[in-house]
């Protein structure tokens, strides 16, 4: 790859994680959540980056918009953290499937085993790094109290992450796949071009 073309995909990989930003700001809640989880779908601009450029770039996507993202964190850096896990966890074996089968199938497919490691990823991420970094502001119980609230099956830890953040997570990743699916070929000319 000659400097020239580096330089244009660093471009490409940059604006899209600017763009991922700006669509991180709008956040929709869902009623069957607890607040403090709002569905975003700036995952869709590193998708579709991966899956035209590479699992790689689209990785490097998700960490610009995360990055970025710290200079308006409410969270302390944890949401971001939390964000780039579960972006990185769907967009890199998504796009590394579609990589080798480049097909209608092979997106549906890849978006499909993305959307499951970012259900695996979520729940790990936030049981072992996230929600422990989370309670030295807030304690857990408060958390579980907050998502009990609106699901009764929520009584602990290990049931927040069962009942609220993996199926939150699983929720996320087909709604991504739905909205990346249409847009895909027609950015992708921009982003080969």
């Amino acid at each position: 790859m000659s400097q020239k073309s580096q330089l244009g995909t660093m471009i490409k990989i940059s604006l899209m994680g600017v763009i991922s930003l700006i669509i991180m700001f709008f956040e929709i809640s869902l009623p069957i959540f607890p607040s403090f989880l709002k569905i975003d779908l700036s995952d869709i601009p590193a998708l579709i980056t991966g899956f035209a450029l590479g699992p790689l770039a689209g990785v490097l996507v998700e960490l610009i918009k995360n990055l970025l993202h710290l200079f308006r964190t409410s969270t302390g850096g944890i949401g971001e953290l939390g964000n780039f896990l579960v972006g990185a966890a769907y967009v890199w074996p998504a796009a590394f499937y579609y990589k080798r089968h480049k097909s209608k199938k092979g997106a549906l497919t890849g978006m499909a085993i993305g959307t499951l490691a970012m259900g695996v990823m979520g729940g790990l991420a936030n049981y072992f790094i996230l929600l422990p970094f989370y309670e030295t502001f807030m304690p857990i119980e408060l958390i579980v109290d907050m998502a009990a609230a609106v699901n009764p099956y929520v009584v602990d830890l290990k049931t927040l992450i069962y009942y609220t953040i993996v199926p939150f997570n699983l929720i996320k990743g087909v709604l991504i796949a739905l909205v990346t699916l249409p847009l895909y070929k027609k950015i992708s000319r921009v982003l080969h071009g």
